[in-house]
């Protein structure tokens, strides 16, 4: 029987008001480690009651919180990165354990999301406003920003620790009060970074954590208290985050699905790009929203491009991501590898070429969720391989005639995350950067995820919602703007006017 002791230790609980709180739904779930595909924790899943609970807290908290000084968030928010990026390494080892990523790929997680806390350390500048003296006579004109109050993040299983800091940094920062919810697959890194929030001075009730499946999310999308929700995940779910909320009256933005096309010109160094190719496709066992899912290759290119990839996926070693000779961990659960080695047989069936299959990579006769990295050629649209998301370390070769031809394959695409091309032609480039309509674009750089002071987000269906997510866009999504026209009264000047008011 377990004792007391052993339940502390396995089991990941809710963080409300600035202290660890259980699950009362009743219902559960578990945290597997993805490399040994055995069970090491149990994440207790919220009821509607645990998020109005969370809620409570944070609408309490949110007033005083809203009422301290910039200069107070900003040290608060600097002592916060200071505890992030001294516990990279810890923060790394529980994504590790429980994502799968190798642990370098981890590390670079928590260095992103250290990023993100850096930028929202600026927000006594970031929320500057506007002032016109004497736009009229005697009438000065100035424009403020304000928290919305309660917000909240639901997050991705694929950078549990970096996609939370996404949001919450700058929503804290900006004088909201934040409820994350994570996955329920990775919950442990979230919880970790709350205790240092707390740690760092953020005040209890400022950041609450729940866990959970579909009746955590649809609490927190139809609770009146809760007054902006940002989203990143699949593009079906994103859709229905953004509709359900929305509908709700909140403000939105739900980052959806991917299908990021790499187009190889037949200028471009041919190691250079099988090396981007390979990178950008098999990094985190092809789990990123960012992956580059489709080379596009034009003319002559193709034959030795996909021969280049060959020889540099046969050297790649798959293995626990805690393993430091590993360069390519496994994938989060046996269902969803699953389903990403089904697209092998449906490839083939289609009529493309399976040229790597993954499923013989000795790694998957273990017990854990592993895949090697395979490579179809030969996809078109119209195959499943192509239309869909797949999500894992599966790279697909269309092969195409011109530029125009891969343009329009691109720009045909539902998707409109991220995209790339490779040339040694600057023209080529600028045309393409110009031409391509989707919302992240590499020019020679595979995963063109931007800097923190600029902002992550796609276009078409890869983005619900107007506002991209951190940076300057997460500022504006996470405030609202006043405007403040103000005359200190000189009563000779005062009259009635039944006009519409005019500057004079």
């Amino acid at each position: 029987m377990a004792t007391a002791e052993t339940l502390t230790r396995t089991t990941v609980s809710h963080w409300i008001d600035g202290k660890p709180q259980p699950a009362t739904s009743g219902r559960s779930g578990a945290v597997m480690n993805p490399a040994t595909g055995e069970m090491i924790a149990e994440v207790g899943f919220a009821s509607a009651a645990d998020v109005d609970r969370a809620v409570a807290s944070a609408k309490a908290a949110s007033v005083q919180w809203r009422a301290t000084a910039l200069s107070r968030r900003a040290e608060i928010m600097f002592a916060f990165r200071d505890l992030i990026a001294h516990n990279r390494q810890r923060i790394a080892e529980i994504v590790s354990t429980e994502n799968g990523k190798t642990l370098s790929d981890a590390l670079g997680e928590a260095a992103r999301g250290v990023e993100n806390v850096e930028f929202a350390c600026g927000v006594p500048h970031l929320l500057k406003g506007g002032y016109t003296e004497q736009a009229s006579r005697g009438v000065d004109v100035y424009q403020i920003r304000q928290p919305l109050g309660v917000v909240a993040g639901i997050t991705p299983f694929n950078f549990p620790a970096m996609v939370p800091l996404w949001m919450l940094a700058n929503a804290i920062a900006c004088g909201n009060a934040f409820l994350l919810k994570p996955s329920e697959k990775d919950p442990s890194a979230s919880v970790l970074i709350a205790q240092l929030a707390k740690e760092a001075g953020v005040p209890d009730g400022v950041l609450n954590l729940v866990h959970g499946d579909k009746v955590a999310v649809d609490r927190i999308l139809d609770h009146p208290d809760i007054k902006a929700v940002s989203f990143v995940g699949s593009t079906p779910v994103a859709k229905y985050i953004y509709e359900t909320a929305t509908r709700n009256g909140k403000r939105v933005q739900a980052l959806g699905g991917a299908k990021n096309h790499m187009l190889v010109l037949p200028d471009a160094d041919i190691n250079m790009a099988a090396d981007a190719a390979v990178s950008a496709g098999y990094g985190a066992a092809g789990e990123r929203c960012m992956a580059i899912s489709v080379v596009v290759a034009v003319g002559s290119v193709a034959d030795p491009l996909i021969e280049a990839i060959r020889e540099r996926v046969a050297r790649i070693k798959v293995g626990s991501g805690l393993d430091p000779s590993s360069e390519m961990g496994p994938l989060i659960t046996r269902e969803h590898r699953d389903r990403v080695a089904s697209h092998l047989d449906t490839a083939s069936a289609e009529g493309a070429t399976v040229a790597i299959d993954g499923r013989r990579d000795p790694t998957t006769r273990q017990n854990g969720f592993f895949l090697g990295p395979s490579l179809i050629d030969n996809a078109k649209p119209g195959m499943k391989c192509y239309d869909q998301e797949i999500f894992g370390p599966v790279l697909s070769v269309v092969r195409v005639n011109t530029y125009a031809e891969a343009i329009r394959l691109i720009n045909e695409n539902p998707f409109g995350n991220g995209t790339a091309i490779f040339t040694q032609n600057g023209g080529a480039a600028r045309q393409f950067q110009f031409d391509v309509e989707v919302g992240m674009v590499g020019v020679n750089v595979p995963i063109p995820v931007p800097v923190a002071y600029y902002s992550f987000g796609g276009w078409k269906s890869s983005l619900f919602g107007d506002l991209h997510m951190y940076g300057p866009e997460g500022v504006q999504f996470y405030t609202r703007a006043k405007v403040v026209t103000s005359r200190w009264p000189d009563p000779s000047a005062s009259k009635v006017d039944l006009g519409f008011p005019q500057v004079r």
